[in-house]
């Protein structure tokens, strides 16, 4: 047995048989869970209103040193939600917005003259590895020097390449704390921090426009991502954010009380007015938006003129009923976070980790009248499962 390619030889009626052993190949049996696998344990708690509840963290970043106050809500860098305009609305709430890659330097300049306190406390700057991604980064925050977060996003953060170019990116910005991924395992977590990634993106494959979990196989269940990547950040001094499958207020908490120390949605604030694109109203008099995934093929044909021919969309393009004002959105999050709070007798978002008891389940509702509510949101718009089932990418 000295070829490492042989698991044993059996003898069969005097024959020898030889079983090759696969080096490549193995199976974790330990169960990974997602949010539909999970509720969270109700527990003894002090607190009288949900109005007690503090919503807002405050984080000190291992290499920028920087200090970041916010509510730790993210709106996904894709070009159809996280708009300029998306980024007002949500400082209205403390919280904050992954500005898409698309927009030019002079749009940039614009928008920090209009909203300097914004461009400092309520957005990241994204990029990509390719060298035009970081020569706009570059150019941006050159003149733009009130942006203090840079959100550095790849689908596949396990490259070696996209590892080098967040060493690079630190050492070129040092003073910027950095939002590196997406990632889902610990040691990749890890790699990125040590790298000079302040907060990691943790998500493979989670969101509804999101299709690389069907075209290639590859993904990891969102609770059990987030509960190994953020023991392996804050151990390390680092943060994450729970990137994707995020569908509505109860998935947030379970991504909080999962270790996440911020959330990123994508599909939850769509076909708001803030989002980009009309509003299309149907032959029945429904009114939708368009949604999709920026690795759609509607994302690629628009800022590439394609898919290439080495590659398949890994993203899907969606309609999804007009929900008005972001505002409806954000206040139903939070107000569902609030009451998650009080359930286990979290004063803040901040204890919710250490309060939280996940069980599993193998049913999340009721469904006899189904999953729409014919009742009406602040600001009159219908609240229907549409409106409120979508998640991020």
């Amino acid at each position: 047995l000295s070829q490492p390619w042989l698991r044993s030889v059996a003898v069969v009626s005097g024959a020898t048989m030889l079983i090759e052993k696969s080096d490549c190949m193995r199976i974790e049996n330990d169960l990974k869970l997602d949010f539909k696998d999970v509720l969270i344990r109700p527990k003894r708690s002090t607190l009288k209103s949900r109005a007690e509840v503090s919503l807002e963290r405050r984080f000190v970043m291992k290499h920028s040193g920087q200090t970041m106050r916010c509510v730790p809500v993210v709106v996904a860098n894709m070009d159809t939600v996280g708009t300029f305009e998306m980024a007002v609305a949500m400082a209205e709430y403390g919280s904050l917005v992954a500005i898409h890659k698309h927009y030019t330097v002079d749009e940039w300049q614009i928008f920090v003259q209009k909203y300097p306190q914004v461009a400092a406390n309520n957005v990241m700057i994204s990029a990509g590895t390719g060298k035009s991604d970081l020569e706009k980064l570059d150019a941006i925050l050159s003149v733009c020097p009130e942006i203090k977060t840079i959100c550095l996003d790849v689908a596949n953060g396990y490259s070696e390449f996209f590892v080098e170019t967040v060493s690079a990116v630190r050492k070129r910005w040092p003073q910027h704390t950095i939002v590196a991924g997406n990632v889902v395992t610990n040691e990749m977590t890890e790699e990125l921090i040590l790298k000079g990634a302040d907060i990691v993106k943790v998500g493979i494959g989670p969101g509804s426009v999101c299709t690389t979990r069907k075209q290639t196989g590859v993904g990891y269940p969102q609770v059990s991502a987030v509960i190994e990547c953020a023991d392996a950040a804050h151990g390390l001094g680092g943060f994450v954010i729970a990137d994707g499958g995020i569908t509505c207020p109860g998935d947030a908490a379970k991504a909080f009380g999962a270790g996440a120390d911020m959330i990123m949605v994508g599909g939850l604030v769509s076909g708001t007015d803030e989002s980009a694109g009309q509003v299309i109203t149907q032959p029945d008099g429904t009114k939708i938006k368009l949604f999709y995934g920026m690795s759609s093929s509607t994302a690629m044909t628009k800022h590439t003129g394609g898919v290439a021919e080495y590659r398949s969309s890994e993203g899907k393009t969606v309609q999804v009923k007009y929900k008005g004002p972001v505002s409806n959105v954000i206040k139903d999050l939070l107000g569902g976070l609030r009451s998650s709070c009080t359930y286990v007798g979290a004063l803040s978002i901040k204890e919710v980790p250490k309060r939280t008891t996940f069980v599993r389940v193998t049913q999340q509702l009721n469904t006899v009248f189904g999953t729409s509510d014919i009742g009406l949101v602040p600001g009159g718009a219908e609240k229907t499962n549409s409106a409120i089932s979508d998640s991020k990418k």
